[in-house]
């Protein structure tokens, strides 16, 4: 696969608790460089970052990160001040105990609550996958898709592992026709990127790949 193609597909990706705003524009301007689907940085920078980039790069944010545990009210909140400081992603964290629970209605109705929330701005869902058994994932497969959300994606990045091979074959295989998918987590190379991509993916949160073109470049 060409790497533009593959840098298209990624979410450059800054949400470690020490960034600083000279680091959140460097990947700014990486993210405009190579023509990266957008980046993903912690809320408190989305108003500076969207007047930094001009509408030249989509800014994704993360509500409810990483633990998820954040109430209904706390996320819808988060989620709408972030679209008004210029969000146009916004990237959710379910809570994994209603999950552990069973509680599928109040998981699907905080769902849709939070992407109302992001008024008409893109929703993705993060159920966290290292947290979940098969069958939990599978039944979160039918709640994103019955909740309106644009994407099921796995994983923060925070808790006990990435995004797997097998956990993305597994919601290609049982999302619904109008759910994307996102990869996040420990994603290293320009070759994991292809196999996620290959399994059904069609964004990926990553911090590396960009490195990874870089270093090429520079040989």
């Amino acid at each position: 696969m060409d790497v533009k193609e593959i840098l298209a597909k990624c979410d450059h990706t800054l949400l470690a608790q020490t960034a600083t705003w000279e680091q959140i524009r460097a990947i700014c301007d990486d993210g405009m460089k190579y023509g990266c689907a957008s980046v993903c940085i912690p809320a408190s920078f989305v108003a500076q970052a969207a007047a930094y980039v001009e509408g030249k790069l989509p800014i994704c944010t993360v509500i409810g990160f990483p633990n998820g545990y954040d109430t209904t009210a706390a996320k819808c909140f988060m989620a709408s001040e972030a679209v008004d400081n210029g969000a146009e992603e916004v990237d959710m964290v379910i809570n994994l105990g209603w999950v552990k629970e069973k509680k599928w209605e109040d998981l699907l109705s905080e769902i849709k609550a939070v992407k109302a929330a992001c008024k008409g701005k893109l929703l993705k869902v993060i159920i966290e996958t290292c947290f979940l058994t098969q069958e939990e994932k599978i039944k979160m497969c039918q709640i994103v898709t019955d909740s309106g959300a644009e994407y099921i994606k796995t994983s923060t990045g925070f808790g006990t592992a990435g995004a797997t091979r097998e956990d993305v074959a597994l919601f290609a295989k049982h999302v619904g026709p109008g759910v994307k998918i996102k990869a996040a987590g420990g994603i290293a190379s320009i070759r994991d990127a292809e196999d996620f991509i290959a399994l059904g993916a069609s964004r990926l949160g990553a911090s590396r790949i960009v490195k990874e073109v870089k270093a090429m470049e520079e040989k």
